[in-house]
């Protein structure tokens, strides 16, 4: 499974999501597109992230959350450090 499959299983599970609601692959939205995605939520996935890859997200900011694809590629970028 791709660091990107992986983030977006944890997001779905964080935001107790159907599957269709990130259908949209890599482009997907997330920050301000999703009701579910709110200041707590973002608490909970970072803590989810963190457990599951076993990094610390403590330069994030609202790009990083942009995107399905942005959320990835961060995580991803902390994996090869």
């Amino acid at each position: 499974m791709s660091v990107f499959d992986e983030v977006t299983e944890i997001v779905r599970s964080v935001l107790r999501l159907p599957p269709e609601a990130l259908a949209g692959g890599r482009e997907t939205p997330l920050l301000g597109a999703l009701p579910e995605f709110d200041s707590l939520s973002v608490a909970e996935l970072i803590a989810a992230l963190e457990a599951h890859f076993g990094v610390r997200l403590d330069d994030v900011d609202a790009e990083t959350f942009e995107t399905l694809g942005t959320l990835a590629d961060h995580v991803g970028a902390l994996l090869e450090n």
